[in-house]
Formats: C-alpha cells, sequence, structure tokens
C-alpha cells in the first residue's frame, strides 16, 4: 500500500500558502458565512460574526458588497458602526454608507473620530450635509474641524488633527508625566509631546520612550530628538508625505503663517496620502482616471475611461497618417505591412519603460534639475544599446523570414532609431511637462506613444522606401 498521506514538508508548505493568502484578509469560509447571514437577515449571526474582527476588516467587507446587499448589511449592523469603522471605508462608497446610517448612530460614531478623520469625511459633502456632521460635534471640536476646513483642499491644514498634546519649553520630565496622568482630553494614540514658547511656537519635541525613561528633574529641552521640524498649514499635502518618508518622521507640528502651533500630522495619514499619491501616478500612466476604483458602476468607469481612449484616438490618427505616407511603398512590398507592428510595439514598450522610471522619479524627487542631464545620458546609451541589440536579433530573423538581406538591415537599423528616440521621449517628455507645471503622469503616456508610433513608422517605411524601392 502506499501512503497518499503528505510529508511534514508539503504540510508546512499548505500552512504556509494559507496564512499567505489569508493572514491579512477575512478567510473564504468567513466571507462566505458573513454573506449567508446577509442573505438569511439574521442580524444576531451577523454581529457574532464581525464581533472580532478589526475595524479595516469590517470595512474591506463592506466595500466589497454590492450596493443592494451593502443596504441589508447596513440594515442589519448599522447600529454597530462606529467612528473606527466608519474612517476605514473607502471614500468611493463612504458618502454611500453615510446616507444609510442611522442619524443617531452617525452622530455617535462622528463624535469617536479625530479631527482629521472628520475632515476627511465631509470635506467633500454638500453643505446641509456637513452641517448635518458637524452639529453633532461638541463646540471645541466643531470650531477644531471648521478651522481645518478653512485651509486650501490637499494641504497639510486639511491633514492635521487639531488635539496635540503641547508642553511649556521650560518644564522637567517629571511636570510633564504628572500633566499626562492627570489630563482626561489625550489623544488614544499620540508619539510626541510638543514643547511650545509662551507665544505658541513650537520649539522642538519630546517622544513619550524617552520621556519615560527620564528622571523626573531631567529638563524637557534636554529630551528633544532631532528629528524635529515643522509644517506648514498652507503645504501641499504630497510635500508632507514626502517629508515623511524622506526624514523618517513619526509626527510632524503643523504651524500657521505665523508659525503657531495649530494641529499635528501622524506618520498614518502621511503613509495614506503617499499610498494614494502612487496610486494616482499607476492610475494616470494606465489612462483610467486618479480616482478609479474597484466599486464604482459601470457608468462611473465609462465617464473615468472614455476622454483617455478618445485621445488615444488622435494619436493613433496621427501614426496612420504616416503609415498613409507611404501606401505605395506597402502596396508594392506587402511584408512591410506585416513588420510594421514590431517596430511600434518596441518601440512604444521601451518608451514606456523608460517614462515610469522618470515619472516615478519625479514623483519622489529622486529626479532633479541636478541629475537630469546624467538620467538622460544614461537613458539615451540604454534605448541605443538595446535597440542595437533587438535590431539584430529582428533583423535576422526578417532575414531568415523573407530571405531579404535588405529587409532585414532596413527593420534593423529602424529598431535602433525607434528604442533611441523612445528612451529620449521617455525621459525629456515628463521632464518638460513637470518644468511646465503639468502632471507627468497625466499627459506623458500619450505624448510618448505619438512620438514613438510617428517616428517607428516613419523610420521603417521611410527607410524601406529609400532601400528597398
Amino acid at each position: 500500500m502506499t501512503d497518499d498521506s503528505p510529508t511534514p514538508e508539503e504540510q508546512v508548505a499548505e500552512k504556509q500558502t494559507e496564512r499567505d493568502e489569508d493572514e491579512f484578509t477575512p478567510r473564504r469560509e468567513l466571507r462566505q458565512q458573513i454573506n449567508e447571514a446577509i442573505d438569511n437577515e439574521d442580524p444576531e449571526r451577523l454581529n457574532q460574526l464581525l464581533e472580532p474582527m478589526h475595524a479595516a476588516d469590517i470595512a474591506d467587507i463592506i466595500e466589497h458588497l454590492v450596493p443592494a446587499k451593502r443596504r441589508i448589511f447596513i440594515g442589519l449592523y448599522g447600529g454597530e458602526i462606529d467612528g473606527e469603522i466608519l474612517s476605514e471605508i473607502d471614500e468611493s462608497i463612504r458618502d454611500e454608507v453615510v446616507e444609510q446610517l442611522p442619524r443617531d448612530v452617525l452622530a455617535e460614531a462622528v463624535r469617536e473620530m479625530d479631527s482629521d478623520d472628520v475632515v476627511d469625511l465631509i470635506e467633500d459633502m454638500d453643505e446641509p450635509e456637513r452641517e448635518e456632521i458637524l452639529a453633532a460635534l461638541d463646540a471645541g471640536d466643531r470650531a477644531a474641524v471648521q478651522q481645518s476646513l478653512a485651509y486650501p483642499e490637499y494641504s497639510a491644514g486639511r491633514l492635521m488633527q487639531s488635539e496635540v498634546v503641547t508642553a511649556p519649553e521650560h518644564w522637567t520630565a517629571g511636570e510633564a508625566i504628572d500633566f499626562l496622568r492627570r489630563e482626561d482630553w489625550l489623544p488614544e494614540q499620540f508619539y510626541h509631546i510638543v514643547l511650545v514658547d509662551p507665544r505658541r511656537h513650537p520649539v522642538g519635541y519630546v517622544t513619550l520612550g524617552r520621556l519615560l525613561a527620564a528622571k523626573r528633574s531631567t529638563p524637557m529641552r534636554e529630551l528633544e530628538e532631532d528629528s524635529f521640524r515643522t509644517i506648514s498649514a498652507y503645504a501641499d499635502e504630497g510635500d508632507v508625505a514626502y517629508a515623511f518618508n524622506q526624514y523618517h518622521l513619526i509626527s510632524a507640528p503643523v504651524v500657521d503663517a505665523d508659525d503657531r502651533l495649530v494641529g499635528v500630522i501622524t506618520i498614518d495619514d502621511a503613509m495614506a496620502v503617499l499610498d494614494e499619491e502612487h496610486e494616482e501616478d499607476i492610475l494616470r500612466l494606465a489612462g483610467v482616471g486618479d480616482e478609479s476604483s474597484l466599486t464604482d458602476t459601470v457608468p462611473q468607469t465609462v465617464r473615468q475611461r472614455v476622454p483617455w481612449l478618445a485621445t488615444n484616438i488622435l494619436t493613433a490618427l496621427a501614426a496612420a497618417s504616416v503609415i498613409g505616407l507611404f501606401e505605395g511603398s506597402i502596396a508594392q512590398l506587402v511584408a512591410l505591412a506585416v513588420l510594421m507592428p514590431i517596430v511600434a510595439s518596441m518601440g512604444g514598450n521601451a518608451g514606456t519603460q523608460t517614462l515610469t522610471v522618470a515619472v516615478r522619479g519625479l514623483a519622489t524627487k529622486d529626479l532633479t534639475v541636478d541629475n537630469s542631464m546624467r538620467v538622460i545620458r544614461r537613458e539615451a546609451l540604454v534605448g541605443l544599446l538595446n535597440g542595437t541589440i533587438f535590431g539584430l536579433a529582428v533583423g535576422a530573423v526578417t532575414y531568415f523570414w523573407f530571405g531579404n538581406f535588405a529587409l532585414g538591415a532596413v527593420i534593423g537599423f529602424a529598431m535602433i532609431i525607434n528604442l533611441f528616440v523612445a528612451a529620449l521621449a521617455g525621459i525629456l517628455v515628463p521632464l518638460a511637462l513637470d518644468k511646465l507645471g503639468a502632471d507627468p503622469a497625466l499627459a506623458s503616456p500619450t505624448f510618448v506613444t505619438t512620438v514613438t508610433d510617428v517616428v517607428g513608422f516613419f523610420a521603417f517605411l521611410g527607410l524601406a522606401t529609400v532601400v528597398l524601392l
């Protein structure tokens, strides 16, 4: 008899696969049970299943439901949705959830949220809905949210939370510890105590770890962190995310135009912005709009994609017009029609490779005026070498395919020209757009595609006309 039971190594591999697939997401079996509870409209079973789950996982469950089933879910579980869950729900469907929540549940959830989460919730709402949310807040919280809303959209002022723990710069560690133990208004999570002067100008900050490890008599100024830096409330949130990532910040005080402390930004909010910036760049490079989401409806998705497809029609017409110039050449040598897509496709892929590196470098500020010439030279050389390698390869294939050495030489030289130009376009176009103040991720793909198609077709068909006909 043969033993078909898995070996210890296979069992370990199977368990590892399960962990890899399910460690940070609700298991498939659990999701099925949740769907069954929704279908059966069983609130007790639904509460039992969701009770041990993290707020972010519950938000994922809500996001993955179709609208009809989502309405049933909120009817069954709406009373349990608190501020933590609400702040985790993707903004693409958050308004829908807010509209369906009972008003008393919504008011209680909003009161539990930090000021920055409330701002994120209501900043895109219509005025009546915004006023309804603000009315649920205490006077102090309402004033803090309104202060943040007064700052420009996508600024640090919108990103910050007003709840910030401060201490006079002359305090000792013991005085600060006594203060923290005495106060009951403190945020649920904070990382630094910000030291301020009598005019409420931040002058430094102290981590809680260093504070607790110090003797009570130690002056707070002796415990300051070297990483201290302030952020203007008017700074772009993208620059804020860059600063956190560049300088390994955990939190940073936010100051107004007079350098007075008005709030604090924490690493979770900064990293959320960084993630959004990266996601927007990817979506824009793909031409599907910068707000696309898996929860979007068919009409929403069509509206986002139609403009980019329409733009691509114009670029395709430009490439087609070049082909039209050599209509007679193609008629005389049909092989040209067979080989044209190879040149255009290779040029497009090479341009996209360089373009992706350039857009990413601009987004992370790694590509600057100081090093741009070095990067341009590198990409040009890479394009030339890649063009030579693949030009020789495609030329050889063409020769054996059609038995025409001259045709192989033509497509080989066309490949070299197009990959060289594609590499230059992939770096120069985003640099030029960035210099002009346009978003490189938004407009570069269209320009680069047009350049590679036009140059590829013109080089190949032009050389073929001169050499072969």
